[in-house]
């Protein structure tokens, strides 16, 4: 059994923390806010029309300005209220409910793999530590033999980068770039902020 999600043990403890994380988006979104930062970056690395996969979708936003570029997104989230939301915020990709642990696409049917896969908004904190590895596996299984994947997360979240980055060579990745902002400021020794393009080793 799949250790549960940092995420998920916080919706446990406390119910509304995934309407809170919806509104919050929502409230930005109509503010004028600029929530789009990094689906450009993946949106100028990806060819016209890509498979992309937006691996810990949230409630939809990087996917849904995706979409709107003209790519094939495929959202996936172990939040069902998280993609509850993407649907009614963001229609056009399709999105799915799942654990990236166990993550499968062709039994939904999902048989292409990806050219891009982002996973954004701290995804990789969020995950159990126990199933880090395991998910940067089922990532790479997912993933087109030319294609990429982009990963950001802050720093002080309990996965120290160096860590990270081992993980990943683990799973099969190999480092192509690495950013301390989706706005590609360059990585240096005490970024607060990783951008990891990876790549199959």
């Amino acid at each position: 059994m799949v250790e549960q999600s940092n995420w998920m043990r916080q919706v446990e403890a406390d119910p509304g923390h995934s309407h809170w994380y919806v509104e919050r988006f929502r409230a930005m979104a109509r503010a004028g806010d600029d929530l789009a930062g990094e689906a450009r970056l993946v949106d100028a690395m990806a060819p016209r029309g890509a498979h992309i996969l937006d691996a810990g979708c949230g409630p939809g936003r990087l996917g849904g300005y995706l979409a709107a570029c003209g790519h094939r997104v495929v959202g996936v989230d172990v939040d069902p209220t998280l993609i509850e939301a993407a649907e009614q915020d963001h229609p056009g990709p399709r999105w799915l409910v799942g654990d990236l642990a166990e993550l499968d696409l062709p039994a939904h049917g999902i048989i292409e793999p990806f050219d891009i896969i982002v996973s954004a908004g701290n995804v990789m904190t969020f995950l159990a530590p126990s199933t880090r590895v395991p998910v940067l596996t089922r990532l790479l299984a997912h993933l087109k033999e030319d294609g990429r994947a982009v990963i950001g997360f802050g720093a002080g979240r309990d996965y120290e980068f160096s860590e990270f980055l081992a993980d990943a060579a683990h799973a099969g990745f190999a480092t192509d770039l690495l950013l301390s902002a989706w706005d590609v400021r360059p990585f240096t020794e005490d970024s607060e902020f990783l951008v990891a393009l990876l790549r199959p080793s």
